[in-house]
């Protein structure tokens, strides 16, 4: 048996084996065919295979991809034309960690410069899963490891929201597919407020370029700057025009500074470098966020 070197996404329909998944098979598609763009699947972790099946007995938890994901339009030409070690990468898995405080802000860290993939764009704290990690254990890492926040699983309660397909370049017009992954985004609820958990930041400045909390109020204006499509979005009147941000210098120090609402509210562009936005699957993770605050 060949030994297991990464975490990589396995798929199961219909009570079949669990099998390895390609990496230019859309994991979204290979449950709803190539026009919806998200389905209902139940994920599990074992023996260092994320699985994800049709077979549910709890419901299941939501997996989407953008309408524009570039494994949906990929055309077998352009597939074959992939280098060889790109079409052996099979799909990746990641963990994304919504940090609610005790009174209901989210914690998002603006990824660092320097960073190869999705450069500048907001994200939560997150990374890849490790071999022998459960999804929870990997979180806490993740978020220690990018922010300085060290939490222990009794001081948090945790809920899976979603998962989502992301592949970089986001979009074929931008490039031929280089990363593709299922990130897996939890909720973690906190009993300290933010600002008892913004004295505890001590972000990691190859990662983290710039960390804000954010309400309800400003979520709900982000996630309607819809990705792909072309309205304007309007910031309402009641709504600061700006927000407090912690800008991370190269050094690590901590600066108080303020960002226009409308950079969050960018979309992803068709074409050239990408900008300052908060990242698509972001954006679905915060839907599910909001529900959730709904439905308590």
């Amino acid at each position: 048996m060949e030994k297991v070197r990464k975490i990589l996404v396995h798929l199961s329909r219909e009570n079949a084996a669990p099998q390895c998944a390609r990496f230019v098979q859309s994991i979204t598609g290979h449950f709803v065919g190539n026009v919806e763009d998200q389905a209902t699947v139940s994920c599990s972790l074992e023996n260092n295979r994320f699985i994800l099946c049709d077979r549910m007995c709890d419901g299941g938890v939501p997996l989407k991809r953008a309408s524009f994901c570039p494994i949906k339009y990929l055309s077998h030409s352009e597939a074959d034309s992939l280098p060889p070690d790109t079409l052996n990468r099979g799909v990746d898995v990641g963990v994304a960690v919504l940090l609610q405080s005790a009174n209901q802000r989210l914690l998002l860290t603006r990824r660092a410069s320097s960073l190869r993939i999705f450069p500048n764009v907001w994200v939560p704290p997150g990374g890849h899963v490790e071999l022998d990690e459960k999804l929870l254990d990997a979180g806490l890492r993740e978020l220690k490891e990018e922010t300085g926040l060290k939490l222990s699983p009794d001081e948090i309660s945790s809920q899976l929201l979603g998962l989502w397909e992301s592949v970089y370049p986001p979009m074929l017009s931008r490039g031929l597919p280089k990363r593709h992954h299922i990130v897996t985004y939890i909720l973690l609820k906190s009993c300290q407020s933010h600002l008892q958990l913004q004295a505890c930041l001590r972000p990691d400045p190859a990662e983290v370029s710039a960390c804000v909390w954010v309400d309800a109020g400003l979520v709900n204006v982000v996630v309607s700057a819809v990705d792909g499509e072309k309205d304007s979005v309007q910031i309402p009147t009641d709504l600061p025009q700006t927000i407090s941000v912690t800008e991370v210098s190269p050094h690590g120090e901590l600066i108080e500074t303020s960002l226009p609402v409308s950079v969050l509210c960018n979309r992803a562009p068709d074409h050239g470098e990408d900008i300052e936005r908060v990242s698509t699957g972001t954006k679905f993770a915060l839907e599910l966020w909001l529900k959730t605050l709904e439905i308590n």
